[in-house]
């Protein structure tokens, strides 16, 4: 059977809650019966909830597709623009996802790889909505080879926010990864970026700014073949 909450997710899926409906049994135990109780524990229902939702980790079935880049991450595209990344040996094109704290928080290999490398980055907490989030907050760079034709490098950029303090990242180099396999999550609220090659006319991008993605399910690149 699937339980749809993440092990990524753990040990706050289990203390937050707790705590919640700790401080619920709580005020209806001291506070006198009345409208300022109902609110409150109204209050405690509705983040009780969210923080279950903020952990879901929902079936999906992966397109499977290796022609296709699927999108690491669920929520809303940003930015696409092209910048400078060392690692993938010059000029890339980034596509950058903004997760509200509504979103699942997942993230998904775009495509099947070879993970090259992880490399952690402390940094500041800034709003993730910014494309300058990616360059200056706390972040986890997880650069990858896909297995497919062309085998380019790509790399997907865990961004914490505002409010998101706590990445998780279970992918290890070495290791080969099928497409959509989630590896890890972005805690309350985060950003999301893929990077490949500049390849003018080796792709089409199929999203546009203010698209709604879902990880392992919304296609961003579709390679093309001559």
């Amino acid at each position: 059977m699937h339980i749809p909450i993440t092990k990524y997710g753990l040990p706050q899926v289990l203390v937050y809650p707790a705590v919640t409906l700790v401080l619920m049994i709580l005020l209806f135990v001291f506070l006198p019966r009345g409208i300022a109780l109902a609110a409150a524990e109204t209050i405690l229902v509705a983040v009780f909830v969210w923080m279950l939702m903020f952990f879901r980790d929902p079936r999906r079935d992966i397109p499977l597709d290796e022609n296709t880049l699927l999108s690491p991450a669920d929520g809303t595209i940003t930015d696409i623009a092209e910048t400078e990344n060392p690692e993938l040996g010059g000029k890339a094109l980034r596509i950058g996802m903004f997760l509200s704290i509504f979103n699942v928080h997942l993230n998904r290999m775009p495509c099947s790889v070879r993970v090259e490398s992880v490399h952690y980055k402390k940094g500041r907490f800034k709003n993730a909505m910014s494309p300058e989030s990616g360059r200056i907050n706390e972040s986890n760079e997880v650069l990858m080879t896909r297995l497919a034709e062309p085998r380019d490098r790509l790399l997907v950029r865990q961004v914490s926010g505002a409010i998101a303090r706590r990445i998780v990242c279970t992918a290890e180099p070495g290791q080969e990864y099928a497409q959509g396999f989630a590896f890890g999550m972005i805690k309350f609220g985060s950003r999301t970026e893929l990077y490949i090659p500049l390849q003018e006319g080796k792709y089409d991008v199929t999203v546009k700014i203010g698209d709604k993605v879902r990880a392992g399910i919304s296609p961003l690149i579709v390679y093309k073949y001559e």
